[in-house]
């Protein structure tokens, strides 16, 4: 046998090895998946809950009072005029 075919059968080998991981890997994750989605609907709730204080902190602030000004000076314009 020579070194080529040595190589070629070991690239198959090698190739075969990694498609049936491949597999195995796959058909564990979508158990894990299946079999771990009812504790992860069970505790989405509390994490809706614990997510709305982190998002009004992170949330860039009120940006809508920058306008808040503007509309005072208009109301304020309006009451002056006779």
């Amino acid at each position: 046998m020579t070194t080529n075919q040595s190589y070629r059968e070991n690239s198959r080998s090698r190739s075969r090895g990694n498609v049936v991981l491949i597999a195995f890997l796959a058909i564990g994750g979508f158990f894990l998946i299946t079999e771990h989605t009812a504790h992860l609907f069970g505790v989405l709730p509390y994490l809706l809950v614990l997510l709305c204080p982190l998002l009004h902190l992170l949330h860039g602030g009120h940006g809508g009072h920058g306008s808040h000004g503007s509309h005072r000076s208009q109301t304020e314009g309006k009451n002056n005029e006779p």
